[in-house]
């Protein structure tokens, strides 16, 4: 492939995240896989069916059985415990300066998803955590008539280990808790340490892509926008994680003003939309099939990145120009008859 510099002028850009901003594949193929396993499905079946797709769209898909009032708490919780695997390994493995348990005590920002049942309003962000995280333990409806007891098993979850063996014996000692409540509740924490155990093992991190750095700063404010497949809690929890201030137009799975995500154009047309430009004069950067796909039915020109694909798994999805990363493109603001625009030199 010819190595001659391209170069062409935009008004503004367009930036998918996940695999294009940021590299937290790790921890979302952990999530999923986790989800395949919860649903008695094939893990490298569901991982490659919901790459670049939001969540939202994803959990209809996989999990029918969630009813549309409890989705938004699902979304939520399912992209908390990709946080959750993001972070295990420094906070709580072999990467963590004091390696500290595993369980983190009430109110710490890095407790462990809690096990709040699908179809209660979480109490925090913690709490709220639990229904994607509980995934197979969703057979503990009888929680949902006993608010005061699965309090204390929320508890247990966050506790130290020493104070968590004392709380675990007034559930056993507590005369109103049936056999079979104490049961599932010694289930569940089985399940939540091999759970633990598995998320601390590897280093899931979230990281910067190379050229994104650069790429951000070199573009001035109000000309760019991230539109991403991810919902709030994940989209700003990965950027933050790797130093990216969201930008203020920052369009998200959970946007209500979206009819649908992509390979539907929707979320960069919005995007275009909310900063003033026409999206047939803007750039879109994406790096998955779905999401490349979405930026050429907006009209954008399209520059691919194989950050989370080889160059053959996206080569025919309409981008108008492939790179390896952002550091084969670069941006310069220059003036066209009066008006600012970016001049972008690509690289292949």
């Amino acid at each position: 492939m010819s190595s001659t510099p391209k170069t062409f002028c935009v008004d503004a850009v367009l930036f998918d995240m996940d695999g294009t901003l940021t590299d937290s594949i790790a921890a979302v193929e952990a999530a999923w896989g986790k989800v395949a396993k919860d649903i008695g499905q094939d893990p490298a079946y569901v991982i490659a069916a919901t790459h670049g797709k939001r969540a939202v769209d994803n959990l209809s898909q996989f999990k029918p059985h969630i009813k549309s009032h409890e989705m938004d708490v699902e979304v939520q919780a399912f992209e908390e415990t990709i946080l959750y695997f993001a972070d295990a390994y420094n906070k709580h493995g072999p990467g963590s300066r004091q390696n500290s348990p595993i369980a983190s005590p009430a109110g710490s920002s890095t407790s462990t998803p809690a096990l709040t049942p699908a179809a209660s309003t979480p109490s925090s962000r913690t709490s709220s955590r639990a229904s994607s995280f509980v995934g197979g333990l969703s057979n503990l409806t009888a929680f949902r008539r006993r608010p005061s007891f699965l309090h204390r098993v929320s508890s247990l979850l966050m506790m130290s280990d020493d104070r968590a063996r004392i709380v675990e014996s007034s559930v056993e000692e507590d005369e109103e808790t049936t056999t079979e409540q104490k049961e599932q509740t010694k289930e569940a924490l089985h399940q939540l340490q091999a759970w633990q155990q598995e998320a601390i093992a590897i280093d899931r991190s979230v990281r910067i892509l190379p050229g994104v750095k650069r790429m951000i700063e070199s573009i001035p404010k109000g000309r760019y926008a991230v539109a991403t497949s991810g919902a709030k809690t994940y989209a700003h929890g990965c950027m933050t994680r790797v130093g990216i201030n969201p930008p203020p137009v920052t369009i998200t799975a959970d946007d209500k003003r979206l009819k649908a995500g992509k390979p539907a154009p929707d979320p960069f047309l919005l995007a275009a939309e909310c900063l003033g430009f026409d999206a047939k004069k803007c750039l879109v950067f994406e790096d998955s099939p779905s999401g490349i796909k979405a930026g050429v039915a907006s009209g954008a020109t399209v520059i691919a990145v194989c950050t989370s694909h080889e160059r053959a798994k996206i080569e025919n999805c309409g981008a108008h120009y492939i790179v390896e990363n952002m550091d084969k493109v670069r941006c310069d603001p220059v003036e066209v008859d009066g008006q600012l625009q970016l001049k972008f030199t690509v690289l292949e």
